[in-house]
């Protein structure tokens, strides 16, 4: 990879990351091109990316945007995943973990600051938003329903009690 490849390849990730809810840097060691590839294919499932960048060109993609506090963590077999749902990365990357040793979640930038591992863990376990939206509308049709069932209950009582 020449020079200006790799200046593209900055700006690229500068600008995907820069655009991103949440960026979760994870270690990935010794994974088989099979894990790797249905790693890609269960973030890439999620409308997340997941990207294995030299640490120079990640550090250098960061510097000088908000995401410049993930420096620290840019070290050794670093792969960044990261989306513009705020939970979609960290959803597939823990999932992923979760059942192979190989892969560790090492923190990530969310909403302005810097996270840990155990702040990727808590967003992967929060629901998604079509799961808060379900929940809402089971809410919001409980009353009805409630109303709908004892209303055919007085009425069934009404009939039974005229026969």
């Amino acid at each position: 990879m020449d020079r200006s490849q790799k200046t593209e390849l900055v700006a690229q990730m500068k600008e995907k990351l820069t655009e991103s809810s949440l960026v979760v840097v994870t270690h990935q060691m010794g994974l088989t091109v099979g894990e790797a590839t249905e790693l890609r294919r269960q973030v890439r499932a999620t409308s997340a990316e997941f990207k294995v960048l030299k640490n120079t060109l990640a550090q250098i993609a960061v510097q000088e945007t908000p995401l410049a506090g993930l420096e620290p963590l840019l070290k050794g077999p670093t792969a960044l995943a990261f989306s513009k749902d705020p939970l979609a990365a960290a959803k597939a990357v823990v999932g992923f973990a979760k059942k192979n040793d190989r892969l560790k979640v090492i923190g990530g930038f969310f909403d302005g600051q810097v996270i840990n591992a155990q702040g990727v863990q808590k967003l992967a376990e929060l629901p998604s938003l079509d799961e808060i939206r379900a929940q809402i509308l089971c809410v919001i049709n409980a009353p009805a329903t409630k109303l709908a069932l004892v209303t055919k209950l007085y009425a069934e009582k009404r009939q039974a009690e005229e026969a």
